[in-house]
């Protein structure tokens, strides 16, 4: 059942990478690799739990958090177009 589950989580993650490739606007190429990111995480938990090796949870987590920060960066640079302190230095 895990590795139905598993092949499941794959399969979408092979349909998330073409909207990725295909995506018209940036924006939709940046929510499909969120997408991919929070597949992987759900790769790792039930790769874990069909193996019995808790670690990968953790790897997960991590993984999350590496997921989560660099959204908000990729975000940040598409609003200022820098992610520099010499934008904020131009402006005074």
């Amino acid at each position: 059942m895990i590795a139905a589950a598993l092949l499941a989580v794959l399969v979408a993650m092979a349909l998330v990478v073409v909207r990725a490739l295909r995506g018209p606007t940036t924006f939709d190429r940046l929510l499909a690799a969120n997408s991919i990111g929070n597949g992987a995480i759900l790769v790792l938990a039930l790769f874990g739990f069909l193996t019995g090796r808790p670690e990968f949870l953790d790897l997960g987590l991590t993984y999350a958090l590496l997921n989560y920060v660099g959204i908000f960066a990729v975000l940040k640079f598409f609003r200022h177009g820098s992610l520099g302190a010499e934008a904020e230095a131009d402006g005074t």
